[in-house]
């Protein structure tokens, strides 16, 4: 597993739009969140595509993959924070040199939703490691939330510990003159086991479930290729979704399994699911428990993953540690290869 260097202040990040671009309404959020991260002592470079949002992309595949492709290549740049996610960064994937990538000293890239798409891609295919983390946008209010400056933590320290929230929530809206998340639901990390204390280890890997299951087939997730390399670290599993209901949880997880994606497996982490419904008298658990109940590994949901905030930062590649004890949990971190 490779990992970029420590991220340092005075660095350079970079910012393009790998899936959805930024339409003029909401330049201003963009311009904050430039302007937070420049504060905290970072620079900025941004590519040409980013202000610009048509058919929910930025700009055409090919285009989108050389923007990116031109940050990548840039030895001054040290680490890649898209704006958001989107839709279709999928398509963007065969216009990517993926042997170039690998070849190239690694960058952090960082972000959720659909750039997971892309960031999964590069730790299974490349070796890279990727931060499933906070976009760029999220930055963009009155200042930068503890749980998205921990995105910065992450790659710039080579052990890292994170806790879970006291509380969730969801934004607060557009106005960027305030606190962007409203966290007034609290807090309970679960087991699907029902116990209490759980502790287990292992590589972790993962993203949104709703995109990454796109790949499956594809020669852009070579899965099993993957597991086999690392299959005596064993592997944690962090997963978030965003539009998915129980059925269609149910139905990827079952496939993924079925094409062996959890051999291996030491346990799972399942974000709050955003955007969410029951199928009937279907619900949430019934997905967890028909595709995952057998394995006889811990499966932990209700997690700070993904689109309900806040959300921890998940390093693909990283040796991890999950201690959970009476819904207080810690997740650990290390680079290693």
């Amino acid at each position: 597993m490779k990992y970029a260097p420590l991220l340092q202040k005075d660095d350079i990040v970079g910012i393009c739009a790998p899936s959805s671009g930024i339409s003029e309404n909401l330049f201003a959020r963009l311009d904050n969140a430039i302007k937070n991260i420049q504060e905290i002592g970072f620079d900025v470079i941004e590519t040409a595509s980013v202000r610009h949002n048509s058919k929910c992309v930025s700009n055409d595949s090919k285009a989108r993959a050389d923007e990116f492709m031109s940050l990548y290549d840039n030895p001054k740049v040290a680490a890649i924070i898209p704006p958001w996610g989107g839709e279709f960064l999928m398509d963007m994937l065969p216009f990517l040199d993926l042997k170039k990538l690998s070849e190239l000293p690694p960058k952090w890239i960082c972000g959720y939703s659909d750039i997971s798409t892309l960031a999964f891609v590069l730790s299974v295919t490349c070796d890279i490691a990727t931060v499933h983390g906070s976009n760029l946008m999220n930055m963009g209010y009155t200042g930068i939330h503890k749980s998205d400056l921990s995105a910065f933590a992450v790659m710039s320290k080579i052990e890292t510990e994170q806790y879970n929230s006291e509380f969730y929530g969801g934004f607060s809206g557009w106005d960027i003159t305030k606190e962007i998340y409203n966290l007034d639901k609290k807090t309970e990390w679960k087991a699907l086991c029902g116990k209490r204390e759980l502790h287990f280890g292992g590589r972790m890997i993962g993203g949104c479930l709703d995109t990454v299951c796109k790949l499956i087939g594809t020669r852009f997730a070579p899965v099993q290729t993957f597991l086999e390399k690392y299959q005596n670290d064993g592997f944690i599993w962090s997963f978030e979704s965003c539009e998915m209901n129980s059925a269609e949880i149910y139905r990827t997880l079952w496939q993924m399994r079925e094409c062996g994606w959890f051999k291996y497996c030491n346990g799972f982490l399942f974000g709050r699911a955003d955007g969410y419904s029951d199928t009937q008298d279907f619900t949430l658990l019934d997905a967890y428990n028909n595709s995952l109940g057998d394995l006889g590994v811990p499966v932990i949901y209700n997690t700070d993953i993904g689109h309900i905030p806040p959300q921890i930062q998940i390093v693909n590649g990283a040796m991890s540690k999950i201690d959970f004890n009476n819904g207080d949990s810690v997740v650990k971190q290390m680079q290693t290869v």
